[in-house]
């Protein structure tokens, strides 16, 4: 055994592999049915029911394009310590659905049916419908921001209402900057992502209440100010009895990449110092008060705790529960 190295492995194995082929040998003859199990994870915090929704992925390309000022070489290493690729850079979608008791409350709602990165999004109903929850069931809808992969999700194509019974919450400025007309003539992506706005969030505009900085918004919700990302960006503390969770929205985007490096400019962000000093604030905050973080943009379910380390802060998921 003191001998065996990679290449006396191969050779030692291939003939149990070769035998294994035979017919008789056993080998399983059914076809691979190359499903996966439904996006949607749930769990407590104190009397709330809380459900992660998955709405899949999202393809933002290159990772060096979306962090345009941070040097290559160090997300190169960052990535390959977590065994990442450069390119291309995929996020999850979380969405959140919390039973209150008397309210079903959705935060935030995917990409709907917009394409804009991927096929791979698009798969907040259905994942609804596995974990049990209708769309008529859902009494609010609260966005973190108006962005095209967390509103996109309210209004099909033709119009309909995703979300029938529910009252909308998000910022003021959030929904008059992304509803602006004037800014369908833009450049780069904001004439798309404004465009989803409008579709998405006009059609709720006659149940619409706007959320405030420290106020709450629903029993056991309550609105965080988190400008920079968005104008009107809000994250939102959930707690009930002695548990709490902070719902960060896109304070931070990439789990290995922006802990480590919390002062980095992200490509979509409106403001990048602001989304910078906020992020740094935000996750001091959490830290110190060790409150557990929902991520939208972490590997799914999005659930983990932060804390310092060094200059910056290290990101460490909850494990999953089972039963």
């Amino acid at each position: 055994m003191a001998n065996l190295n990679r290449r006396h492995f191969l050779a030692a194995t291939s003939g149990l592999v070769a035998s294994a082929l035979l017919p008789g040998a056993g080998l399983a003859r059914a076809p691979q049915i190359g499903t996966t199990i439904p996006g949607w994870y749930r769990f407590p915090i104190g009397d709330i029911e809380a459900t992660i929704i998955s709405d899949g992925l999202l393809n933002l390309g290159s990772a060096n394009d979306q962090f345009p000022a941070a040097s290559p070489d160090t997300i190169a290493s960052i990535l390959k310590d977590e065994f990442l690729p450069v390119s291309p850079m995929m996020l999850e979608q979380n969405c959140l659905v919390l039973n209150i008791g008397e309210r079903v409350v959705l935060l935030d709602s995917g990409m709907g049916r917009d394409a804009m990165f991927g096929d791979q999004s698009g798969r907040l109903l259905g994942n609804l419908s596995a974990a049990g929850i209708e769309p008529g069931q859902v009494d609010d809808i609260v966005l973190t921001h108006a962005h095209i992969d967390h509103c996109s999700g309210l209004v099909a194509a033709d119009g309909t209402l995703n979300f029938p019974n529910a009252q909308l919450h998000m910022s003021q400025a959030d929904f008059d900057f992304w509803t602006d007309e004037a800014k369908l003539s833009g450049e780069g992506s904001q004439p798309a992502f404004v465009k989803a706005a409008r579709h998405n969030l006009l059609p709720y505009r006659d149940r619409l209440t706007f959320v405030t900085d420290k106020a709450e918004v629903l029993p056991g919700i309550t609105a965080i100010s988190t400008p920079g990302h968005t104008v009107g960006h809000t994250s939102y503390l959930i707690s009930s009895g002695n548990q709490s969770f902070l719902n960060v929205g896109d304070v931070v985007h990439h789990y290995a990449l922006l802990f480590e490096n919390p002062g980095w400019a992200f490509a979509y962000d409106t403001d990048p110092n602001q989304a910078a000093e906020t992020r740094i604030k935000l996750f001091d905050m959490a830290a110190a008060e060790q409150l557990p973080l929902i991520g939208y943009h972490f590997p799914f379910p999005g659930l983990g705790h932060i804390r310092r380390e060094g200059q910056g802060f290290e990101y460490v998921p909850i494990p999953v529960r089972h039963g």
